[in-house]
């Protein structure tokens, strides 16, 4: 992986990431690592609060994209053969594709109110039960959001996203867990060999990115008044106690609010499909993780205990106990973790997120035909539904490292342990 690494500029990211302004401890790297925009994608930043800045580079254009999992009561010997009718319905029902909206619309009232109390909004709106909120980071909802620090543009960007996919890496996949590592932690999340279970995952879509473009924008105008260089003009920053960087939080938090209510509409739609192929089954929400996301955390340090903001970007949280989900690469398996102690003290209880790419999205649609993959994972027994084959070649196997090797580091790091191992039955993709 570390040839794969020093292939293209993410460590001379990492390297620029630890020249910023209040920096606390060291810029990591996860081993899904790979360059992005100012931050490379698997980085995680700790900064000091009165000392130390906010960028919009460390959490990335989509805000808050994430990852869910849902478990159903069904294991995959007993409805096998109805998997090819499940992904049709669900990928009829969630709307996907480069802009694609839904049919349910939001008034900008209601997407205020959506953007200030995320995913318990949605369940208020009837998308949802009250129980689905236990199972995802933060409750859904980051307190510092205003609305108010959201643009028109970002807005009407957003409003009828709600209950949508997109595109790029985003999924919904159905899964068999085919293999239990830890049967305790297993048992404390509801999962058993042989199950099917679901993932999501999406992000903010439009509104995310326009948050990102217009408060970039803004930032690097206001750097020179704060006597701040940066190496690299994506890292443009602000410190984070200035209006600029105060202003960046809560369009962020916003936008944090909006991805998690985008996931728990894109729930209230699968669990229609599933009705309407299965029959009343519920699903329950395992969890959900955040990987491009800046959030207030107390870690302790050298001995001491501070509040500090942590930038996750292409990194999801990994406290000890929290369930942790890894996606891997399409038609690979993926995995679901637990975090462990050593996190706290390695990573500011960090972990990877997925199998990190390997290969640009241009390269793999010179390297890999949609039409011949998606005959490939046909005959893995893997049902697909897409709207695009050159949207399906770049997300073809052979761009990602192995997600094997990936967990397997964080494993062996301490950071999470396995728990099971996910094999992908059904994908759907825009």
């Amino acid at each position: 992986m570390l040839k794969q690494i020093l292939a293209d500029h993410s460590l001379d990211q990492l390297v620029n990431v630890s020249t910023l302004p209040g920096i606390v401890g060291h810029a990591i790297a996860m081993p899904d690592i790979h360059e992005g925009y100012g931050f490379p994608i698997g980085g995680v930043a700790a900064f000091d609060l009165d000392d130390g800045i906010i960028s919009p580079g460390g959490i990335g254009y989509d805000i808050n994209c994430g990852v869910r999992l849902l478990a159903t009561r069904e294991s995959f010997e007993r409805i096998g053969e109805k998997i090819p009718a499940i992904a049709r319905e669900i990928y009829r029902r969630v709307p996907s594709g480069v802009g694609k909206g839904n049919l349910i619309t939001f008034t900008l009232n209601r997407l205020d109110k959506v953007l200030h109390e995320g995913a318990p909004c949605m369940v208020e709106f009837g998308y949802g039960e009250k129980e689905d909120l236990d199972h995802i980071e933060s409750g859904g909802v980051l307190e510092a959001a205003s609305p108010a620090k959201v643009s028109q543009q970002a807005k009407q960007r957003g409003m009828d996203q709600l209950g949508t996919m997109g595109a790029g890496n985003h999924f919904v996949e159905i899964d068999r867990v085919a293999e239990i590592f830890d049967h305790e932690a297993a048992e404390r999340m509801g999962l058993f060999k042989g199950q099917v279970v679901i993932q999501l995952h999406t992000g903010s879509r439009g509104l995310g990115h326009q948050i990102a473009t217009d408060h970039i924008r803004i930032m690097n105008r206001a750097m020179p008044a704060y006597g701040i260089t940066v190496p690299d003009r994506e890292l443009g920053c602000a410190p984070f106690r200035s209006p600029e960087g105060q202003d960046y939080f809560s369009a962020m938090s916003a936008g944090a609010n909006f991805a998690w209510a985008n996931r728990q509409l894109i729930t209230w739609e699968i669990r229609q499909a599933w009705t309407a192929v299965i029959g009343h089954n519920p699903l329950r929400v395992v969890y959900d993780v955040a990987h491009n996301i800046a959030k207030l955390e107390t870690h302790e340090l050298d001995g001491k205990t501070r509040q500090l903001l942590v930038h996750r970007k292409g990194a999801t949280r990994a406290f000890p106990g929290q369930p942790v989900i890894i996606p891997g690469s399409m038609g690979t398996a993926s995995f679901v973790l637990e975090g462990e102690s050593a996190s706290m003290l390695q990573s500011f209880g960090s972990s990877c997120h997925g199998a990190g790419r390997s290969m640009s999205r241009n390269r793999a649609k010179q390297m890999v035909q949609g039409g011949r993959l998606m005959q490939e994972l046909e005959s893995m027994g893997i049902s697909v539904q897409a709207g695009s084959l050159s949207g399906l070649a770049e997300e073809a196997p052979e761009a990602y490292k192995d997600i094997a090797d990936v967990v397997g580091t964080v494993a062996a790091a301490g950071i999470a342990r396995k728990v099971a191992k996910l094999i992908p039955v059904g994908i759907m993709k825009g």
